[in-house]
């Protein structure tokens, strides 16, 4: 009996482990072309527009491309969905703005994101940082 329950949390925690493990640009097979705005206001609100789109819009033999879209504004939601699923996408690109504000440092206490534009082959994604503009983000980041 005990075997049965040392195999079974073996197995319990092999599976934990392989779906806890975190996302990397290399699990994604599709070349995207991204871009990262910034701007930063008088007052020092610090805000961004992440556009990203395929460098050239993947698809099987035989099979059209997925036609979906997720908009998300504010505090309205509205998914238009006419086929096909987003959700590998929509990781590819969440993962491509965390990696950029990590890269470039100009959100170091998170963001609230304002608008959300996801659909097949590009999208965009708008938002403010939780932390205001110093010095050096003015002489980094103000164009």
């Amino acid at each position: 009996m005990q075997i049965k329950t040392v195999l079974f949390i073996l197995l319990l925690t092999c599976l934990t482990a392989c779906s806890a493990r975190k996302l990397t640009v290399e699990d994604f097979d599709t070349q995207v072309e991204d871009k990262f705005i910034t701007a930063i206001k008088g007052d020092g609100i610090k805000l961004f527009t992440y556009t990203v789109k395929y460098a050239q819009l993947p698809t099987k033999p035989g099979e059209a491309p997925v036609l979906q879209m997720e908009r998300k504004t504010g505090s309205a939601n509205r998914k238009v969905v006419r086929r096909g699923d987003l959700s590998q996408w929509t990781q590819q690109v969440e993962l491509g703005l965390n990696k950029t504000i990590s890269m470039t440092g100009y959100c170091r206490e998170g963001y609230i994101e304002l608008s959300r534009i996801i659909e097949v082959g590009r999208a965009e994604i708008r938002g403010e940082c939780n932390d205001g503009a110093t010095q050096a983000d003015l002489a980094k980041f103000d164009h």
